[in-house]
């Protein structure tokens, strides 16, 4: 696990000195991993939702799917300051 392998290196490294047992921190360090992990995926979710207005434009040909998912994506991703 990724999360047991950063709390080891950073314990062999004394980079830090831990106030907790080591598996309460490497818990702590698999939550942080796996929520910026899922930064993209719930982003992509917030895309979709967007999208769904335009739902009638897009099957309609109106509007290009792809390119407004992008689109929508890059403009979020900038206005918080995201890094992907």
């Amino acid at each position: 696990m990724i999360s047991r392998a950063i709390v080891e290196s950073i314990v062999k490294s004394d980079a830090a000195t831990l106030k907790a047992d080591k598996a309460a921190v490497t818990g702590v360090v698999n939550e942080i991993v796996l929520n910026e992990l899922m930064v993209e995926d719930r982003l992509n979710e917030e895309v979709r939702e967007i999208l769904k207005k335009f739902e009638a434009d897009i099957e309609k040909g109106r509007l290009d799917y792809k390119q407004l998912f992008d689109l929508t994506k890059k403009k979020l991703v900038r206005e918080r300051n995201v890094i992907l």
